[in-house]
């Protein structure tokens, strides 16, 4: 664990009871044809990373044949996000489904800068005239 993120743990583990809590992960979903755009809204991190793989999973048991992970939305995201894309990058690759990310903000981004997954993920454009998640 990085110092950045131990920072961020133990700011969370004192916060003041005034301050309201971080808002839940919320995960859209927009289904267009066999495509399926998965948009989590909020932090994907060890607590809500098996609410975003579980609707992943139904989905494909759904029969969508192409996935989306729109990281849009994303305000935070550790390493079982990290882990949520490289498993289903797997899956895709051996399971014969497509599988895409659209970039989230900077700081999202930069966990798989860091990692040197950046250039090994199948990150795409995303949609024209489609606004991020939650906006």
């Amino acid at each position: 664990m990085d110092e950045s993120h131990r920072m961020l743990r133990r700011r969370r583990a004192v916060r003041n009871e005034t301050e309201a809590p971080p808002s839940p992960l919320r995960v859209d979903v927009w289904p267009e044809g066999d495509v399926v755009h998965v948009c989590p809204v909020g932090e994907i991190d060890l607590d809500t990373v098996s609410r975003v793989r579980d609707r992943m999973d139904e989905l494909r048991d759904a029969g969508f044949r192409r996935l989306i992970l729109d990281l849009r939305g994303v305000t935070f995201l550790d390493s079982t996000g990290i882990q949520l894309a490289l498993e289903t990058d797997a899956s895709a690759r051996a399971d014969g489904f497509d599988f895409a990310l659209i970039e989230g903000p900077a700081n999202v981004q930069r966990a798989f800068e860091i990692t040197g997954l950046r250039g090994g993920l199948p990150f795409i454009d995303p949609p024209r005239g489609v606004g991020a998640p939650g906006s």
